[in-house]
């Protein structure tokens, strides 16, 4: 019997454009839109649709944006293929999907979770602008060269792996010179380097004090046992208490995103076929590297 998990794109997926077929398609898309415009203070759906490209790229917007396209993209199936969310047993997200695999499961409100979600991009915006400090992704080798790269690289700052992707693909994270000297070891290593685009050091310590800012936003909120099981990026495991999810959610923005590991949880644990909800095809991709045998469909344009 097949066991069905939905997985929720995070920061990197975005792209001007997403989620408008949907919107235009759908009422119930375009509420949350509405709603999502009324909270952040600002036109979501014309950032979403029209950019500019530089603006939706950037911490303060592209998370509230992947968030609210995510959901409406849940929206659409709710009315077109309720059989389907009905079939999903288990969800995840990486580093920011998780908070909208938390909102699919129950944890929290929608209106709650933007709240929060804007709360964390503006606390981690804030944290970069302190510290000049990036990301690069390493591909083409395995975990233990990635790691005594680090190692080698860290005579020039802070650096550690920050995203634990799929075999193949890792991302360190750290002060600039750190992460260019780790570009620099890997492509001489037989390996592919590439930096990436975005604030700061996200997922290591030089976040802070951004874990604490997201606290305080989480603590004024509600939250639930989840009604289905979601895997958590730091321990690549389950929770139902919520003051645990709560202090999960903490962490993650300081530790490391275990998404490899808790795609092999969910396969180790029943799961059989995934649908990618959301902006993107980046989830189906790093998961066909862990299992090419396992379906995963992607969602992201009006049905």
């Amino acid at each position: 019997m097949s066991q069905m998990a939905f997985l929720f794109p995070g920061q990197g997926a975005q792209s001007v454009g997403m989620c408008r077929s949907i919107v235009e398609k759908y009422e119930s898309a375009r509420r949350l839109f509405e709603a999502a415009t009324d909270i952040l203070g600002y036109d979501l759906a014309k950032l979403c649709f029209e950019g500019p490209k530089e603006q939706l790229e950037s911490t303060v917007y592209s998370q509230p944006a992947l968030f609210v396209s995510s959901l409406a993209a849940i929206q659409m199936l709710k009315e077109t293929k309720p059989e389907l969310v009905a079939s999903c047993v288990m969800t995840a997200g990486l580093s920011l999907g998780e908070y909208t695999a938390l909102v699919f499961a129950g944890v929290m409100s929608f209106e709650d979770g933007l709240r929060v979600v804007q709360r964390r991009g503006q606390a981690m915006q804030e944290s970069a602008d302190r510290q000049p400090s990036g990301m690069a992704s390493l591909l083409m080798l395995d975990r233990d060269k990635v790691q005594e790269i680090c190692n080698r690289a860290s005579d020039l700052g802070q650096i550690s792996i920050a995203n634990f992707l799929c075999p193949g693909n890792l991302v360190v994270s750290g002060d600039q010179a750190a992460v260019a000297k780790a570009v620099e070891l890997a492509d001489a290593g037989g390996g592919k380097a590439v930096p990436l685009s975005v604030a700061g050091a996200f997922h290591t310590t030089i976040m802070r004090p951004a874990d604490q800012n997201l606290a305080d936003a989480l603590a004024g909120i509600v939250m639930q046992s989840p009604r289905i099981p979601v895997v958590s990026n730091v321990d690549a495991a389950t929770h139902t208490n919520p003051e645990e999810i709560r202090q999960l959610l903490v962490q993650q923005v300081i530790s490391p995103v275990r998404w490899e590991d808790s795609l092999r949880w969910m396969l180790e644990n029943g799961i059989t076929e995934f649908t990618e909800i959301g902006p993107g095809r980046v989830l189906s991709g790093l998961l066909k590297r862990i299992d090419r045998k396992v379906k995963c469909e992607s969602v992201n344009e009006a049905i």
